[in-house]
């Protein structure tokens, strides 16, 4: 198995580090480069993770994307057993034409089944549908010992409860058992509308839309006053029927903005002229897949928008009970600050995520990107303050900034968590730099 030094990076463009990199294509060469590694060791997918949260500075990196196989696929109950380099493109690509869809997607296709299990994706639909560990069956998991075990909720539980969400630190997953979701065609009938505050927005994300399982806002970050929180709401589920889908080709971010691109008066304006694009009175609009769920895939290198200092995204989910107003505290303090950039997201939860440190819990959920400038670190610990008020927590997957004392009380399970590490790698083999920074294997 050949090595090499390489500086990874997460998607914010914040986070690097230098680690010693393999990039096996077989169980039995992962299972070599992992009893070969120095030092503590990270499983990394696609490097779509925000943060810090797949880096493993001074360690070794064991690179899964060329792991990209189905392994099986049984078309009469949906259920696909694939490798964890395979992508949600790769799905879509391969499956859409069949008539099923992954059951779960975030944001991204370009992300790998392997790191959407580790952090225990979501996507629009989570309210009805979940995260991704309610769709699993079982994993097969590269243990710290070198043991292939398979977990499931009926099998090894605890390995089971600790991987989905478990940012990488039990081992390396190898096979994903999923159930794919069907759908009658390839395209998703989208109702788009304006709204003029934060009461609004809320009330129509809330709203009980049967028939349409996918919603989403878009919000107005720097929006104040009697404005604070307008938004776009878009609801979807799928249409029937096949069409010829054009392959629009993909632009790509040629180099990094310059830092006053994105500076408060030009973000402002762009979201001013955003939300008027969709009238009060709604639109509705037959959308691919694609586009729909993936809509940033458009644009590669997006991330260069925001300059070499790069960005922080920070998502957080709050409890429906006092909710609402945790949400306008958090827009109010983007306002203050004119931090907030046009890529601001709010949806609803409905239930809580399998894992012992899922994200996922039934309320309501904010991101929004944010421009690495003098001062974010003192709005990164305002906002980790406010969900914390409100009985909320931080995403791992987006995080670069959360304290260990606000990680342990956001994530209740933390004990169970660290004791399954205990049983299953004693000697903490398996390490990256956030579980370092928010000590998650103190007194495992």
């Amino acid at each position: 198995m050949a090595w090499r030094e390489m500086t990874l990076t997460g998607w914010g463009r914040v986070h690097q580090a230098r680690s010693r990199a393999a990039r096996p294509e077989r169980l039995s060469e992962l299972q070599r480069a992992l009893k070969g590694a120095e030092g503590t060791v990270a499983g990394v997918g696609a490097g779509r993770s925000y943060g810090d949260v797949g880096l493993n500075g001074g360690g070794s990196a064991l690179l899964t994307t060329r792991l990209d196989r189905f392994l099986s696929f049984d078309e009469a109950t949906g259920e696909l057993v694939a490798e964890p380099g395979v992508t949600w493109r790769d799905l879509l690509d391969t499956f859409l034409p069949r008539g099923y869809l992954a059951p779960v997607t975030p944001g991204t296709a370009f992300a790998t089944l392997g790191g959407g299990v580790a952090n225990d994706v979501h996507g629009k639909n989570q309210e009805t549908a979940g995260s991704l560990g309610d769709h699993v069956n079982w994993l097969d998991i590269l243990t710290a010992s070198g043991e292939v075990v398979r977990a499931s909720r009926d099998q090894n539980a605890d390995m089971f409860r600790a991987t989905v969400g478990g940012i990488g630190l039990t081992g390396i997953v190898t096979g994903i058992s999923l159930t794919m979701a069907r759908v009658p065609g390839n395209t998703a009938l989208v109702h788009s509308r304006r709204l003029p505050d934060l009461d609004s927005t809320l009330a129509a994300l809330m709203e009980p839309r049967p028939g349409q399982p996918y919603t989403v806002a878009w919000v107005d970050a720097l929006a104040g006053g009697r404005e604070l929180g307008r938004g776009i709401l878009e609801a979807a589920g799928p249409a029937d029927g096949f069409v010829p889908e054009k392959q629009a080709k993909s632009l790509a971010m040629p180099l990094d903005l310059p830092g006053f691109v994105l500076g408060k008066a030009g973000v402002r304006a762009f979201n001013a002229l955003y939300w008027r694009r969709v009238s009060a009175a709604g639109s509705e609009a037959r959308v691919p897949w694609r586009k729909f769920l993936y809509p940033l895939d458009a644009i590669l290198h997006w991330n260069r928008m925001y300059g070499r200092q790069g960005f922080h995204q920070f998502q957080c989910v709050v409890p429906h009970a006092g909710g609402p107003y945790a949400i306008r505290r958090l827009l109010e303090a983007f306002g203050r600050a004119g931090r907030g950039s046009f890529l601001a997201v709010l949806k609803a939860m409905g239930r809580p995520g399998p894992g012992d440190l899922s994200f996922a819990m039934p309320g309501l959920t904010l991101a929004v990107d944010i421009p690495n400038r003098p001062g974010v670190e003192e709005l990164l610990r305002e906002l980790e303050h406010i969900t914390l008020d409100a009985g909320g927590r931080v995403y791992l997957a987006k995080d670069s900034a959360l304290t260990p004392d606000a990680f342990r009380a956001m994530y209740p399970d933390l004990p169970r968590f660290r004791e399954t590490l205990r049983r299953w790698d004693p000697e903490g083999r398996f390490e990256t730099d956030l579980a370092r920074r928010l000590r998650i294997r103190e007194g495992a």
